[in-house]
């Protein structure tokens, strides 16, 4: 599997890269990876951090490279980096996960789920369904009209896919292309099957500094 974690985080404020900050004493990637490290089919997993820091690691993720755990340099952009990643998997693995730093609340239900549906050979995003009410707005403020939510999802990680899809999915992403906002979006592009799997609003993914203090609060609810 890969985690992508070479993102700046510049929205989270000054500071550490925000993978790197702590939730209730843990550093955020430390808690998004250890599902994975922890599950017994997921073999392998390659974390795609910004410039630097695949040579240089806190000391914390330095310990935790080996034979299970790669570290790599992932690029400018989300492709980029899932293609590091997926450059340095073994070749034995045909199933691979891809899941943000950024969401370190993970359950193992939504994993297995994602895992089986990969294994069955479909793409597999985890995502909840809409509660709020969801506007189309023009002219900067001016609502055009109101969108039936009734099968909008908002999607999250993880995500998993067949190495098969995934890889041709890459190889017709062209640099004249739109860049997909996730991996399912790829594979949807390039005409392969994606199904949802119901996950949990926990999986919150944190990018702001106010994203932070819910993710204490969770933290300390969870514990």
């Amino acid at each position: 599997m890969i985690v992508v974690a070479a993102g700046a985080g510049v929205r989270a404020g000054p500071g550490d890269p925000k993978q790197f900050r702590s939730i209730f004493g843990i550093p955020m990637l430390l808690r998004a990876l250890r599902p994975f490290t922890s599950h017994p089919d997921v073999g392998q997993v390659v974390v795609a951090l910004p410039p630097g820091f695949a040579e240089r690691p806190p000391e914390w993720l330095g310990k935790l490279r080996g034979e299970r755990l790669a570290l790599v340099t992932g690029g400018a952009t989300r492709p980029d980096s899932v293609r590091a990643g997926l450059a340095a998997l073994t070749v034995e693995t045909t199933v691979v996960l891809i899941h943000d730093a950024a969401r370190p609340f993970v359950s193992r239900e939504t994993i297995d789920e994602v895992i089986a549906r990969a294994r069955a050979g479909v793409g597999a995003a985890a995502a909840v369904p809409m509660s709020d009410t969801i506007k189309e707005v023009v002219d900067g403020n001016r609502v055009a009209h109101t969108v039936a939510r009734d099968r909008l999802w908002r999607a999250q990680t993880p995500q998993g896919f067949p190495r098969s899809m995934l890889e041709q999915a890459y190889s017709r992403l062209r640099g004249d292309n739109a860049l997909p906002t996730d991996d399912a979006e790829l594979c949807e592009r390039a005409g392969f099957a994606v199904e949802v799997v119901a996950d949990s609003p926990h999986n919150l993914k944190v990018t702001t500094s106010d994203d932070f203090r819910i993710a204490e609060a969770l933290a300390r609810e969870l514990r």
